[in-house]
């Protein structure tokens, strides 16, 4: 390693990291608590170190050069290395305590505050970061490595993944109590051949279990509204609009409150499984180690958690 890279200190790699974020030599200042002279002069003597130049300004505007985006990736690993370090050492003196990032897909949003609830009476020291994507975007999320752990549906079978299952996800119909087919039993699903169907968009995790569900029992819709979100597809059932297919989760408290009803078709639930998920390899903290544990060892309660959404 070069002696002039040994040289970097730690504070100038966090207000190098605030200036990549902000791309502003005044916010960076105000958030570090410098003058932005004093950013200015970490800046230059880290860019003396690296050797090349990190920043640059096209017009007015600031861009990283790709010097920069090297530190960038180089100085992420070097505070998640420290991060997992405090962990450990908290964890040697019998406490457990640091951040669990965390990306959800959007249909298990409302049940997922419940289990850190549960997971943070056990740690009363771990803070949470979380993030609720679509599924393309929680792919997107692994793929860049910026979370600890992921919770999706159907796992995508192309990438090193390592995932294991913890909760039953069920896949149901709702509909506006209203809907013709409120209050009929045993419904069978080619039913829903001459109904409005409202359904998830293309690549979402329901909309591609759903997909090849129909394909598999040879049921062809015929009228289809496609949504961008689950609680859409739900609030557009309420308004009328037609038969929303959607995780159970997502439906639980407009079935409670009688603003839907569930269809009785002989065929669903759909049944798929929400999985913990992270990249293959990935060096885990402790406290996402111990969060899979949790949701391991816990089913029980995790089940009894995610009744009230079932």
């Amino acid at each position: 390693m070069r002696k002039e890279l040994q040289r970097m200190t730690l504070r100038q790699l966090q207000v190098f990291r605030s200036l990549c974020a902000n791309l502003s030599y005044s916010r960076t200042a105000e958030e570090m608590a410098l003058t932005q002279p004093a950013v200015s002069l970490q800046m230059r003597q880290l860019e003396e170190l690296v050797g090349q130049p990190l920043f640059e300004y096209v017009g007015r505007k600031l861009y990283l050069t790709d010097a920069a985006n090297s530190l960038l990736a180089a100085s992420g690993d070097i505070f998640n290395r420290l991060e997992i370090l405090d962990m450990q050492l908290s964890a040697l003196q019998g406490t457990l305590h640091g951040e669990l990032r965390l990306a959800v897909a959007s249909s298990i949003q409302y049940l997922t505050p419940h289990l850190l609830a549960a997971f943070r009476q056990r740690y009363p020291q771990v803070s949470f970061r979380l993030e609720v994507s679509t599924r393309s975007e929680v792919i997107r999320r692994l793929r860049d490595n910026l979370d600890d752990v992921v919770l999706m549906g159907m796992v995508p079978a192309d990438r090193a993944l390592d995932f294991f299952p913890f909760l039953n996800n069920p896949v149901i119909a709702v509909a506006a109590p209203d809907h013709p087919l409120v209050g009929r039993q045993k419904l069978n699903l080619a039913e829903l051949e001459s109904h409005m169907v409202l359904l998830r968009e293309v690549g979402s995790g329901v909309r591609k279990a759903c997909d090849e569900f129909f394909q598999q029992k040879r049921v062809h819709l015929q009228q289809m509204m496609q949504m961008g979100s689950g609680e859409t597809v739900v609030q557009s059932a309420i308004a009328g609009l037609g038969i929303g297919l959607v995780s159970a989760h997502s439906a639980s408290a407009w079935l409670r409150n009688g603003q839907l009803a569930r269809l009785d078709f002989t065929d669903l639930p759909l049944f798929r499984s929400w999985c913990a998920v992270h990249a293959r390899g990935k060096r885990l903290s402790p406290v996402a180690e111990a969060f899979l544990s949790f949701l391991r060892e816990e089913r029980a309660l995790v089940k009894r958690l995610a009744e009230p959404f079932g």
